[in-house]
């Protein structure tokens, strides 16, 4: 059986960050969903605040080093993705951007992505479908059609992390099955599981 490996970036600025927190919501949803398909999950986290300096080094030299370049190889490498940013004036953050700006072009053709933002009122939600959407067409990644958006009034109270959670689910739903639909993007290892037992192969059975 293969694995899935599902990469999640997340742009929050703060730690802890909501940003961060909707990220590993959407993940777990995905994740559990992935599993009760019949799948195994390996999820690999980004916080792009810990490449801050790595990626405007990148930015100008067009060369990611380190461990920015490990993190991008994992994108890359990705089943899916789970995309999070804090949305500033109508639109993703200038960290968010450029991730994506110094990731390899045409790496995420195709790649199921869930997108998700956070805010300080609903008044920003739009910028999912405004900003965020058109940037993975661009890349021509396969963006689902559920968007997650998170404002402050989300987390507690009346209701509304119940709400955010049957979003999320929702979310992590349509990302399973657009992940289940394709081909693994590592194949399986015939070595992870042998048909013949190792006593076997050392006796030459």
């Amino acid at each position: 059986m293969s694995t899935r490996a599902l990469a999640v970036v997340s742009a929050g600025l703060g730690k802890p960050s909501t940003t961060r927190m909707l990220a590993d919501r959407l993940a777990d949803a995905a994740a559990d969903a992935l599993r009760e398909a019949g799948e195994q999950v390996e999820t690999v986290t980004v916080d792009l605040r810990d490449h801050a300096r790595a990626l405007a080094d990148a930015t100008v030299t067009g060369f990611p080093t380190g461990d920015l370049r490990a993190a991008l190889e994992a994108v890359a490498a990705a089943d899916g993705l789970v995309a999070v940013t804090p949305v500033f004036n109508a639109s993703y953050s200038g960290l968010f951007k450029m991730f994506f700006d110094v990731l390899e072009q045409g790496v995420l053709e195709g790649v199921p992505v869930a997108l998700g933002a956070t805010g300080g009122t609903g008044r920003h939600s739009l910028a999912i479908d405004y900003a965020m959407r058109p940037l993975f067409a661009y890349l021509r990644a396969n963006a689902m059609p559920t968007g997650v958006y998170a404002a402050s009034e989300d987390w507690g109270g009346a209701g509304g992390d119940a709400a955010l959670t049957e979003r999320a689910a929702r979310l992590g739903r349509e990302l399973a099955a657009a992940i289940a639909g394709r081909a693994p993007a590592r194949p399986a290892d015939p070595f992870d599981e042998p048909v013949v037992p190792f006593e076997d192969l050392l006796a030459g059975r």
